[in-house]
């Protein structure tokens, strides 16, 4: 029976890697179906993504032998079966258009998860969550009661095994404890307004500077606020007929566009952390 796996790789650049993965792979009776490379001359790093099919060798056997064929390049390196989902948990707060259409592609098949439960600080969307049959969890959160609720929220994050957290406009920071503890794993969304208009109601804000541009960023989550890893973006024009309404319903489908296509493309093995930036191979 064939597997198909996902690779993924990084390491000091040097003549031969690519030409070294493959031959590994072949050795073990692989059959390459999708790969990409990326050099980084300004750190000297390798980047690569491989997608193959093998019939010899079962997951946990193929860990092994890659360990041993990985060290003397200094790899890291990540391997995935591609047909299991990646088990995530959504946080939402009080806007749930990019909740609604994460559940949506997931339930329709667009994206490759496995959504084991929504946490909220606010009980709006349990009916949501109750129509795609996902466990909703109503964690409030005030200044005084913020390390006790994140507890609570990392031993369901924990429990369910997530593997990727979403902040689907999830109105809280994040602690940098738990940023730490879900680096690389968690993925936030946000206005491009950033660092331009903060605080409250940026559309707002951006209506009455006549912006022409309003966009979405998602990127990875770490513990300097909206400055993680960014994975895509996206912008729509807008002009002076625009009223806020307008540009707050505009945003918001920018934002569930791009959210989604860094979900998937994570959710896909294409995202790879390059120090404070990422190599996506789309």
């Amino acid at each position: 029976m064939n597997h198909t796996y996902v690779l993924t790789l990084s390491c000091p650049d040097r003549p031969g890697i690519v030409h070294a993965v493959s031959g590994f792979l072949l050795e073990h009776g692989g059959n390459i179906e999708e790969a990409a490379q990326y050099n980084d001359h300004a750190t000297g790093l390798f980047f690569m993504r491989v997608q193959f099919a093998s019939s010899q060798l079962g997951p946990a056997e193929l860990q092994q032998r890659l360990q041993q064929f990985s060290e003397p390049f200094a790899m890291q390196w990540t391997l995935h079966p591609l047909a299991e989902p990646v088990r995530t948990v959504i946080f939402v707060s009080k806007e749930g258009h990019c909740l609604n259409d994460l559940l949506f592609r997931w339930k329709s098949g667009l994206l490759g998860l496995d959504i084991r439960a929504i946490i909220s600080n606010h009980r709006d969307f349990y009916q949501l969550a109750a129509g795609y049959n996902v466990p909703f969890h109503h964690i409030p959160v005030t200044a005084a009661t913020k390390p006790q609720a994140e507890a609570k929220q990392l031993e369901i994050i924990r429990s369910e095994g997530a593997e990727l957290v979403v902040l689907a406009r999830y109105m809280q920071v994040l602690s940098n404890d738990l940023c730490r503890e879900l680096s690389g794993k968690a993925i936030n969304i946000h206005h491009s307004f950033l660092p331009s208009f903060k605080g409250a109601k940026p559309y707002y804000q951006a209506h009455d500077r006549g912006v022409k541009l309003i966009g979405a960023t998602a990127h990875y989550v770490t513990a300097d606020l909206d400055e993680g890893p960014i994975i895509e973006q996206d912008v729509a024009r807008v002009d002076h007929t625009d009223t806020v309404e307008d540009l707050t319903a505009r945003g918001r489908d920018t934002e569930s566009q791009v959210l989604a296509r860094a979900v998937k493309w994570h959710s896909e093995h294409r995202v790879l952390l390059n120090g404070h930036k990422t190599v996506v191979f789309k």
